[in-house]
């Protein structure tokens, strides 16, 4: 028991790490273009990610919580995932990386399963599609905002640049509150699908289904706080290192990280938001030409994004069997 509530605090200083870590993905458009400011921005992305609470289902949660086999689940698993997954987002959020909270919580989880029980533990079905996604995402984002941002230059070439400028300023606020709901909606929901695993090997519940109320609303109300810290070093990373953003492409940018977040959510597929936005200011930079993309800096985040997952597996491998060893 007293484990249990250890792994419940730990789900949630993750959500809290993961909050500022990802604080970046929701407001680093609104902040680098000047609609925001940095105070302003991070406590509109917090309010909209624990709105996220009362849209979203818990299909996300529900994939998180079977990607290990529920023979092979025990908390000393769940208690090393969690512990490499934070240590692993401190590290990255230090040094200004911006990697996956979700994949770093996949692969820990996974990697601590398969230190338990080998790779027989995993359940393929599950885990593949958030790693398939870590191609598509970026795609999926890039090709998404590519395209709004020709069609919404069509429509606006004739208009005052200063007029469409201020439009775009306005429409910049609802775009970052879309996709902070599909952030909160998204990674919220990777905590529940841990807590919900760590129930049910307890024998607690039997499925997500009866997943109590007040889970939800502790991962919800973390990952805001979370965010209300922001992840500064980030932020510059991602507003201002990738392309240089203007009104509308910070508004084309962000609805189409949205739009990504609120598709793969609906199919309960626990995508990188991190990734998502990133190709999705990718495909802005390429509207205006190749060379306005840093590729040097794009290259260093793919790194990154693959060694995520097997560097978060295999630290908390190393987590596991010391706490085998201490417990």
């Amino acid at each position: 028991m007293e484990l249990l509530f250890i792994i419940i605090g730990l789900a949630v200083i993750f959500d809290f790490v993961n909050g500022f870590h990802d604080a970046a993905n929701s407001i680093a458009t609104v902040v680098s273009t000047r609609v925001l400011s940095p105070l302003a921005a991070v406590i509109w992305a917090a309010a909209f990610n624990f709105i996220a609470f009362w849209i979203f289902k818990l299909h996300v949660a529900d994939t998180v919580s079977k990607i290990v086999i529920p023979e092979a689940i025990n908390l000393t698993i769940i208690c090393a995932g969690l512990i490499a997954a934070i240590i692993w987002n401190l590290i990255t959020w230090w040094f200004g990386i911006p990697s996956s909270s979700s994949h770093t919580l996949i692969g820990a989880f996974a990697g601590a399963a398969v230190a338990s029980s080998g790779f027989q533990s995993i359940r393929l079905e599950k885990i593949m599609p958030p790693i398939y996604f870590i191609v598509l995402a970026p795609i999926i984002g890039m090709v998404l905002s590519y395209t709004l941002s020709v069609l919404t230059m069509h429509i606006c070439k004739k208009q005052n640049p200063s007029k469409v400028d201020k439009i775009f300023k306005r429409l910049q606020l609802i775009s970052a509150a879309a996709y902070s709901l599909g952030h909160g909606g998204n990674d919220a929901q990777k905590v529940m699908g841990i807590i919900a695993a760590a129930l049910i090997a307890t024998g607690k519940i039997t499925d997500i289904g009866q997943l109590p109320a007040w889970v939800p609303l502790i991962c919800y109300t973390a990952i805001s706080a979370g965010t209300l810290f922001g992840g500064w070093k980030i932020i510059k990373t991602m507003g201002q290192k990738i392309t240089k953003l203007g009104q509308l492409e910070g508004f084309t940018a962000n609805s189409a990280g949205a739009i990504t977040l609120f598709a793969t959510g609906a199919l309960g597929i626990p995508v990188s938001t991190t990734h998502t936005i990133t190709g999705s200011i990718v495909g802005v930079g390429l509207t205006k030409r190749i060379s306005a993309v840093k590729w040097g800096v794009t290259i260093n985040l793919i790194w990154a994004w693959i060694l995520t997952i097997p560097v978060s597996g295999a630290l908390a491998a190393v987590v596991f069997y010391i706490l085998k060893w201490v417990l």
